[in-house]
């Protein structure tokens, strides 16, 4: 049932007294994450402590008889790729604390449709398989991408009139939907379509197709599964502005063609002075427009004003905690429960993180919930205290 609160004005005011509470020690919000990313140029329920033992080597942030899974009455998630699960420990930690998945690059175009001809499901496959035997659900990320350099060669190459770019997207879309139907529970059906300025990226596939190319792959997905839920995921929505408004917009010229959108997919690859305040305006933005609310690729980056490498000092851990928590908070409080799609992770431990990739170490950042040998860090320990609304 969705909560009827006194007024916006009154409803955000509450929720940001609240979150003072939460840590004297968190930072104020200054600038946007780009400042903060600069100097890199870029079953349920209990587990035992020999469970926590096959990947941990220290209990400390744990929380005695819960997991992230178990402090949740919502779906947490984590994206994987299927190379980490021929590892038993990490197989073993993903299990333990997650019960949804998504993928990190095994579904996205070029992962499964290389060539015109070829399609490559061995590692989706594995994924679902695993999430099967574990009783998790998958989400699916993502079906079209709208950014040329993600391309696959071939499309880059294609060469063929309006009808032909038309078909070749169905093709795509309702290919991957017939063989994932009833193993796939959603999808997102365009990652990153809208720019900061709230124009639409300039894409190969506008384009070929113009913006129907957006309403064209929702009408296909839902076309090949009705029974899918179908999402736009893109980042920075937590500063509203041009961009939210597109979105919005996409929503509603969709919702005007009969063509379903169910939700918006936050990525939220944040830093750790960001005001939790601005996830909970616009998540609240996105749930009154009807729409189910993901967050889908949840990091947190600790690195402002930091060297090449430094060390995650204790002070620096707890702040990020206190963001996390933050973060969680605002989303429990501004999405009624019908809403939740759920929270998701983008990766598990430090090491294999997206703010790492590329760096010969890692400890160029220490975004996520475990740290490089698999030990929980305070975040952790925040965001089972947020799933339990302490």
């Amino acid at each position: 049932m969705r909560l009827t609160l006194p007024s916006r004005k009154t409803n955000i005011k509450l929720f940001a007294a609240a979150l003072a509470l939460l840590s004297t020690n968190m930072i104020a919000c200054k600038s946007s994450m780009e400042e903060d990313l600069a100097p890199a140029n870029q079953q349920e329920a209990t587990a035992s402590n020999s469970q926590m033992a096959t990947y941990a080597s220290s209990t400390v942030n744990f929380v005695p008889n819960e997991t992230l899974k178990s402090s949740f009455n919502i779906p947490i998630g984590i994206a994987i790729v299927k190379e980490r699960l021929d590892d038993p420990i990490y197989g073993s930690m993903v299990a333990r604390e997650f019960n949804s998945l998504s993928s990190e690059s095994d579904m996205k175009f070029g992962g499964m449709h290389p060539e015109k001809d070829k399609w490559t499901f061995t590692k989706a496959d594995a994924i679902v398989a695993f999430a099967q035997k574990n009783n998790m659900r998958v989400h699916g990320h993502t079906l079209i991408w709208a950014k040329d350099s993600v391309q696959p060669a071939w499309i880059k190459n294609f060469q063929g009139d309006t009808a032909a770019w038309d078909n070749l997207l169905k093709t795509h879309i309702q290919t991957v939907l017939a063989r994932y139907k009833g193993k796939i529970v959603s999808w997102d059906v365009i990652n990153e379509p809208v720019a900061d300025n709230g124009a639409l990226v300039d894409n190969i596939w506008l384009r070929k197709l113009g913006e129907d190319y957006i309403y064209k792959a929702f009408k296909y997905a839902q076309e090949a599964d009705p029974s899918v839920k179908l999402f736009i995921n893109d980042y920075g929505q937590e500063f509203g502005g041009k961009k939210m408004t597109t979105l919005l917009g996409l929503v509603t010229k969709a919702r005007a063609q009969g063509i379903r959108i169910d939700g918006f997919g936050f990525q939220a690859h944040t830093v750790m002075r960001i005001d939790p305040v601005k996830f909970y305006n616009n998540f609240k933005r996105t749930a009154d427009a009807g729409l189910l609310v993901h967050l889908s690729e949840l990091d947190i980056s600790v690195r402002y004003q930091q060297g090449d490498t430094f060390a995650l000092t204790t002070e620096i851990a707890n702040q990020q905690a206190a963001t996390w928590k933050g973060i969680v908070k605002a989303y429990l409080t501004a999405v009624p429960k019908a809403q939740q799609f759920g929270i998701t992770t983008w990766g598990a431990s430090d090491k294999d993180s997206f703010f790492n990739k590329g760096y010969k170490n890692a400890d160029h950042d220490y975004p996520l919930l475990f740290d490089n040998n698999y030990n929980p860090k305070p975040a952790y320990k925040g965001m089972i205290e947020a799933g339990k609304g302490l």
